[in-house]
């Protein structure tokens, strides 16, 4: 997402103050911290029943929350957003009380619980917050489709699932067994959701109650319904771990528009596994979905809305030509399902990894149908929504990503790490090393740079440190006198002493922060930096 759209959709999304700037709250510790109320307890599973009425725009439900005991604990958070209520609790067929704080509920069970296996029931019901312009803004998207019928969905990343159902809501804890979400709706609606459906049963009133199950670790935000006038289509992909089950669900006037559009996924799925691996979710297959707003990285169950389009909403938003050859929402959601859904960031601070990655991803699907030009030029234009504005590592334990840049910017961080492995069969290997490493686990930003400097060869620490924890872009200072050229860093942090390539040669340079020099046999008639290195150039006289 870059360009002016870019620009727009990150000062939605993370707004323009820099972090020195912004003041916390508990409310915000509460959310990002995990505290002594926390910390004791294991999410293994969430099952979640959920029964929206259009009309009044309320929903009611129950969440069961299937957790393991680490260690003995009495008092526990559940997360809750506001102005939706929790009704009852129940452990063990008994009553558990509880207080509310804002968007958190303190229980007490009313003795310490033992190690080992347990379960409550969170009967809740209320009026969730509604998304005005989702996905960005969040919350429960009421819609219609264009024949004025029902549509809903939720879109909550960042804001948390919380929004809507009451669970754990920090990112380092995944239910390890996944989720099942019962959908009661009217017979005249479809309800999709992640995973595969388990069951579907009429109920009295006109009512249909349909079950769909996950059995692989999920991120709260991506367990999410979508309810309208599905009808839907598949395809087997013959991928790295056998068959894949590939499910569409579109509005039912739009199926022939998407049965044309979506012949890219096959495409996405082949080069994906070959860069990064197998897709992570064999067991719960990959779905796009026809959702009421432009799309969401929802694991085996991406949200699609961009109208059947190539580019974003028709549009390049790297301003190379190459981003109108594919669809954008099929190619970086999906691209998630790797980099946010299989590898997840313990903290928000650290979304950069979803996001860098995943907008990489672009660029490694335009080198897949239109060669590594193809894909240079794509990465290179999507400088144009870098704002270098505040930190990509954003603020840890108040539930705050950071600057929006963590697309444009820490994708081109990884492209600058590619060019310095110089191969790219082994740079190729480091990522499907990462996903295999890191399969189905939350982790960290450290956790990252360490592998990389370890496969790679190259100490990276440096690189990560400057790019994603400072907005400096650094320059590279040079001066030319006869046929020595004399170079230097400069707008960057101490110790910086990253290698470059110049343009249109195969000469490396090897700057510090001292001035060094090189002598060749002519002095180049204009002197460039490889592009696919995120640098400027200053000349010294």
């Amino acid at each position: 997402m870059k360009s002016i759209a870019f620009t727009m959709l990150v000062l939605i999304c993370f707004g323009t103050t820099s972090f020195s700037q912004q003041t916390f709250t508990r409310q915000d510790s509460l959310r990002g911290t995990l505290n002594a109320e926390r910390t004791w307890w294991d999410v293994i599973k969430y099952d979640i029943t959920v029964q929206p009425d259009y009309q009044s725009k309320t929903i009611k439900g129950s969440t069961i929350i299937h957790f393991k005991v680490l260690k003995a604990g009495r008092k526990m958070q559940i997360d809750f957003q506001e102005p939706m209520q929790i009704d009852a609790i129940n452990f063990l067929n008994t009553p558990v009380p509880f207080v509310r704080e804002g968007n958190a509920f303190h229980l007490d069970f009313g003795k310490e619980l033992s190690v080992g296996d347990a379960s409550i029931e969170i009967i809740f019901s209320g009026k969730p917050r509604e998304a005005v312009r989702a996905p960005w803004d969040g919350g429960w998207i009421w819609s219609k489709d264009k024949k004025g019928r029902a549509w809903m969905s939720v879109a909550c990343q960042g804001l948390g699932a919380s929004v809507w159902y009451p669970n754990k809501d920090h990112q380092s804890d995944e239910p390890d067994q996944g989720a099942s979400l019962t959908m009661i709706v009217p017979d005249s609606l479809v309800a999709v959701a992640n995973g595969r459906m388990t069951q579907s049963k009429k109920l009295e009133n006109g009512l249909v109650a349909t079950i769909w199950t996950v059995v692989n670790p999920i991120n709260n935000y991506n367990i999410i319904p979508y309810i309208g006038h599905y009808v839907n289509w598949s395809e087997v992909y013959t991928g790295e771990k056998g068959k894949l089950d590939c499910n569409y669900w579109v509005l039912d006037y739009e199926l022939e528009q998407a049965k044309e559009q979506f012949k890219q996924v096959p495409l996405m799925l082949k080069c994906f596994e070959h860069w990064f691996g197998p897709y992570p979710f064999y067991e719960d297959g990959y779905k796009l979905v026809q959702a009421p707003h432009l799309g969401m990285e929802h694991q085996s169950a991406v949200a699609y809305g961009n109208q059947f389009k190539n580019g974003y909403l028709g549009r390049d938003l790297s301003g190379s030509g190459w981003g109108l050859k594919w669809d954008f929402i099929i190619v970086h959601e999906s691209g998630h399902e790797w980099f946010g859904n299989n590898i997840t960031s313990d903290d928000l601070g650290d979304m950069w990894i979803h996001e860098s990655f995943t907008n990489y991803s672009e660029t490694i699907f335009t080198n897949c149908e239109h060669g590594v030009e193809a894909g240079n030029d794509y990465l290179v234009g999507t400088r144009r929504g870098i704002r270098n504005d505040s930190p990509v590592i954003g603020p840890y334990g108040v539930n705050k990503g950071g600057s929006g840049d963590m697309y444009p910017k820490g994708g081109n961080m990884i492209h600058i790490i590619r060019q310095l492995v110089g191969d790219d069969e082994k740079f190729r290997l480091m990522l499907r090393g990462m996903n295999e490493k890191f399969w189905h686990q939350t982790i960290t930003a450290q956790d990252v740079e360490d592998y990389f400097t370890k496969t790679s060869g190259i100490d990276c620490s440096k690189i990560f440190e400057q790019y994603l924890r400072h907005t400096q872009i650094p320059v590279l200072e040079y001066k030319v006198e006869k046929n020595n050229i004399q170079y230097r860093w400069t707008n960057c942090i101490n110790g910086f002493d990253m290698k470059v390539k110049l343009a249109k040669s195969t000469t490396w340079l090897t700057p510090t922060e001292q001035w060094q020099e090189i002598s060749v046999k002519k002095a180049p008639q204009k002197f460039e930096v490889d592009r696919n290195f995120y640098v400027t150039v200053k000349e010294v006289k």
